[in-house]
């Protein structure tokens, strides 16, 4: 399996209504120092609909100005739409939508 794939397989773990940082997924994929490997796997998402990149958030919760489907703005409504909850200076409250 290529590093790409096994993001792949750890975003599709991310449930409805919680987010996971680049961090964790790369720790989840196999290799902790993977963060950037993340975005890269994020940007290039094959199949965003059954592969929910817009899960994946920075370690502080902030939103990535470069998601790719819809941009910044695209990627905060799909996460309100899943309950997410946000701060008010719009990042996501981390203690209770994190994953892990």
């Amino acid at each position: 399996m290529t590093a790409f794939e096994l993001i792949y397989e750890q975003v599709k773990k991310i449930p409805r209504g919680k987010v996971a940082t680049y961090g964790q997924i790369a720790f989840l994929a196999g290799n902790y120092r993977w963060s950037q490997v993340v975005g890269y796997a994020l940007h290039s998402n094959p199949d965003p609909e059954n592969i929910p990149c817009h899960r994946v958030v920075k370690k502080d919760g902030s939103l990535s100005e470069a998601f790719l489907f819809g941009g910044i703005s695209k990627q905060r409504e799909l996460l309100l739409n899943e309950g997410i909850i946000f701060l008010s200076d719009g990042r996501v409250e981390m203690s209770k939508c994190k994953m892990l």
